[in-house]
């Protein structure tokens, strides 16, 4: 009887913990994520590992950048700058094309805006956590080796096509973002989002298996 007891009132206390922490995880997990509607990223990936696929990747990102930084440079809003992206998908493919060839190559070309996932990514001092962002991304060739990235939206790409600069980041950020959105990005900081997701989620079995017992022995 007194095991039959302790089994529901650790059940009660499980089922009373996950609904009182759950909306609270789910809250602060849509904050995060939300400044993912809020950035556009680049993205150019190499036809290989090889050394001079990577040097091409190089010089098509150093081309597209010098012919459509202007535009970018200065958009005011993401609105604007996937605007400029869609009229120009045609030209950004045509400049990659033209680099192709000047270096001999032929290697096809594709050129897409759209949503892609990634995996957590520094740029900086700022940590971009994984999921899915809105992306311009270059593919060369097969599109097999390792791609050079940055941020379209807000144009940091077009400040510092290095990331040798990348102190200026948090504060370009902060024209799009709010400090608290770049606070939760920061390297130095805990991601307690991932814990408490994962608390839930255990909490979540063991609420399952202890209903279960507890049905068995009743």
């Amino acid at each position: 009887m007194k095991y039959k007891k302790l089994i529901l009132v650790l059940s009660l206390l499980i089922i009373s913990f996950s609904y009182i922490v759950h909306p609270y995880i789910m809250e602060k997990q849509a904050h995060v994520d939300s400044f993912k509607d809020k950035i556009i990223r680049f993205h150019i990936k190499a036809n290989s590992d090889k050394e001079e696929d990577q040097a091409l990747k190089l010089k098509i990102r150093d081309e597209i950048l010098k012919e459509m930084g202007t535009q970018f440079e200065y958009s005011k809003s993401i609105d604007e700058t996937r605007s400029i992206v869609e009229n120009n998908l045609d030209n950004i493919k045509s400049i990659a094309q033209e680099v192709i060839q000047k270096e001999g190559k032929d290697f096809p070309v594709e050129v897409f805006l759209g949503r892609k996932d990634f995996p957590t990514r520094k740029y900086g001092d700022i940590t971009f956590p994984s999921g899915e962002y809105e992306t311009l991304q270059v593919t060369i060739g097969e599109g097999k080796g390792k791609n050079w990235w940055c941020v379209m939206f807000p144009p940091l790409c077009f400040a510092d096509i290095s990331h040798s600069n990348a102190s200026n980041v948090e504060k370009n950020l902060k024209e799009v973002l709010t400090e608290e959105e770049i606070n939760l990005l920061l390297s130095d900081k805990e991601p307690p989002i991932i814990l408490k997701s994962k608390i839930a989620e255990v909490l979540e079995k063991a609420k399952i298996n202890l209903a279960k017992r507890s049905a068995k022995k009743f």
